[in-house]
């Protein structure tokens, strides 16, 4: 007797919707028709892309692939075929499947396949609407179909069955011939999207601005948490700031369909919020408030306007009805998002102080901000998100030698494992996490499992996106950065570094020409942007054009990156003593600070000796340069030689090609 064999697959379940109903109504036609659609289209695109039928049920089918990425390219053919045979088809003869897709391990039986991976692919079957296609969060991990296909998260759902929730995602995609009505075909294009403005001070006092940026800040976090909405970052959002933009304005900038925004008036312990919730496309006020209150209403307050925002987008958007279940589903969806904040109102208006302050960057403000994040922890020792921020900016500080590296990082581990401790499910904890294992520790698995932590728990984070991108590029994981950093740009389409990140990786990838095209964005946002003159004249010369690439970067204001682009370009183009004279002044001049940069230059002009000697010393500074370096195409004309590869060791990339 064989043994039962188990292996990893692909696993979809389909069935077709309705089809007691179709079969009641018209038995004959129905067989006819199902056999037709399987004969000419489904079972051809089996085949077409490597499946296996395992079996039949009459309505259902249960399939079989060796790659999640055939899996999917099929299930899309299949419904896009079907809306296209059921054009001429009335609404209620059409032959609809719903579709299911999930990975996983299956146990194989004869010809028959069954496991938990089986089962969920059924139950995410059942999810799926008319047409349309479910998948697990690990196809959608896995996969990559194109431009023409996206995810939305419908978060955790409880199914028969199964013991533990299961991630599901619905998969959208173009569809030629599927007749809706115009209400239908809207919302079906349409994800939930939003900006948050800065709220107007209406204050007497204009320090307390701190305190109207602050609750439009913290509101846009709250919902940039909750799944199936998507929330414009705050870099874009707060560019319109003391600006006379139109709601319509903020639209078209930022790419949303709804805009908030609102009034704040404090004066001592009393407070007056006017909100508005309005709609991009007409100007409609979808819902309006104002709250009379004091400061030590400030949780309720904002989690009126989280939750009426949830459920106006939703039945506006989704048509939901706006029920008992709707209420019950924003309220749940904002507790959720709000895990980690205070109870004590003191502490919070201390965390937006500390927030209003870290904004701007500099030394003496960055200090300030820590010490309102102190006095904030020392009301409220159990305000995990507190410490998550007080670790960003203890690592913020190391990262800027405005402190000894070793003891900002030290302070910044000690802080965000106070914060996971509190709140185990923290995303931005994981996330700051993720930076110091990374950045100051070199634990790459390590930076790797948490940003994927992070992306798991809060997967429309901005902060969590831009974490993971860099992650991931510095794993040498290149489509994943980019596609990460795509999704981030979608919600932050105003941010300049968003813009430059993107360009290092298709320039990395070898996508020169698009790489060219991001920086050149990012210095429309912002023409003195450091580095980016600097990026763009390398990404020229790597283009072979070599005196435009002298050009831009003579535009650079960063010194050490001047030097290091005009070093590299003069040897390009045989100007050797002008080369050797730029990277002798950035030797001189940055020597602390730019090892990993000189090392780049010797090894553009293939001087391996010099080359790794400055690696070494790199090494021994903790340069954060050294992060780029499997997948830094100056340090090409070197990877040849066997230094390399002991290199890659000792900095722990031992399973580097």
């Amino acid at each position: 007797m064989a043994r039962d064999q188990r292996r990893l697959a692909a696993i979809v379940s389909a069935d077709v919707a309705g089809y007691s109903r179709l079969m009641g109504r018209d038995e004959g036609g129905t067989l006819v028709a199902l056999n037709a659609h399987r004969r000419e289209l489904i079972d051809p695109k089996i085949a077409e892309y490597g499946g296996r039928i395992v079996k039949t049920t009459g309505d259902g089918l249960l399939l079989e692939f060796p790659s999640v990425v055939d899996a999917m390219h099929c299930a899309v053919d299949m419904q896009q075929g079907m809306a296209e045979r059921n054009v001429n088809v009335a609404t209620d003869r059409q032959i609809r499947f719903r579709i299911g897709i999930n990975v996983g391990d299956i146990i194989v039986d004869g010809d028959d396949i069954y496991g938990d991976g089986v089962n969920v692919a059924a139950r995410l079957e059942a999810l799926a609407e008319p047409g349309g296609i479910c998948v697990s969060a690990m196809v959608r991990d896995q996969a990559r179909v194109g431009s023409s296909v996206e995810f939305t998260d419908l978060g955790e759902q409880n199914v028969k069955n199964i013991e533990r929730p299961i991630r599901v995602f619905r998969l959208g995609f173009r569809t030629t011939g599927m007749q809706a009505s115009p209400a239908e075909a809207a919302r079906s294009q349409e994800v939930p999207s939003i900006a948050v403005l800065p709220f107007v001070n209406r204050s007497r006092d204009e320090e307390d601005e701190y305190f109207s940026d602050g609750l439009a800040d913290e509101l846009l976090n709250v919902l940039a948490k909750i799944r199936g909405l998507r929330v414009a970052a705050r870099s874009s959002a707060f560019t319109f700031k003391g600006k006379n933009a139109t709601v319509a304005d903020v639209g078209r900038a930022l790419n949303v369909a709804t805009v908030l925004e609102g009034s704040v008036r404090k004066a001592r312990n009393r407070m007056r919020i006017s909100v508005q919730l309005v709609k991009v496309a007409d100007g409609y006020h979808l819902w309006s408030e104002s709250y009379d209150r004091t400061l030590e209403d400030i949780f309720a307050v904002q989690d009126d306007i989280a939750q009426s925002v949830v459920k106006k987008l939703r039945a506006t958007l989704l048509g939901e009805a706006p029920d008992a279940s709707a209420e019950k589903a924003a309220t749940e969806a904002v507790a959720a998002a709000a895990k980690g904040r205070a109870t004590d109102p003191e502490a919070h208006r201390l965390l937006l102080q500390a927030r209003y302050f870290a904004e701007r960057l500099t030394r003496e403000d960055t200090a300030r901000s820590i010490g309102y994040l102190k006095e904030a922890l020392a009301r409220e020792p159990k305000f995990a998100i507190a410490w998550a921020e007080l670790s960003v900016i203890y690592t913020r500080e190391a990262d800027h030698s405005w402190v000894p590296p070793s003891e900002g990082y030290m302070r910044a581990r000690e802080a965000v494992m106070r914060a996971l401790a509190l709140e185990p499910e923290l995303a931005e904890g994981h996330a700051a996490l993720g930076g110091i294992q990374m950045t100051h520790d070199r634990d790459w698995r390590g930076a790797e499992a948490s940003c994927r932590r992070a992306l798991a728990l809060a997967p429309g984070s901005i902060l969590v996106l831009r974490r993971a991108a860099i992650v991931m590029g510095t794993l040498g994981h290149l489509d994943e950065a980019i596609d990460l950093n795509q999704r981030a740009l979608a919600q932050d389409p105003l941010s300049v570094g968003a813009y430059a990140v993107l360009a290092s990786y298709f320039h990395r990838s070898g996508r020169l020409a698009d790489a060219e095209a991001a920086y050149r964005k990012a210095l429309e946002l912002a023409p003195q942007r450091v580095l980016a003159h600097a990026n763009l004249a390398l990404n020229l010369l790597a283009q072979g054009r070599g005196e435009e690439a002298l050009a831009e970067a003579q535009q650079e204001p960063e010194q050490w990156a001047r030097l290091r682009a005009r070093a590299i370009i003069h040897h390009a183009t045989g100007r050797h003593a002008e080369s050797e004279a730029a990277l002798q002044e950035l030797i001189a001049k940055h020597q602390v600070g730019a090892a990993y940069q000189v090392a780049q230059v010797y090894a553009a002009r293939n001087e391996a000796d010099q080359a790794f000697a400055w690696l070494e010393r790199a090494f021994e500074q903790r340069d954060p340069g050294l992060s780029n370096l499997k997948t830094d195409p100056l340090l090409r004309p070197i990877l040849a030689d066997p230094r390399w590869r002991a290199f890659l060791r000792k900095m722990g990339f031992a399973d580097s090609g």
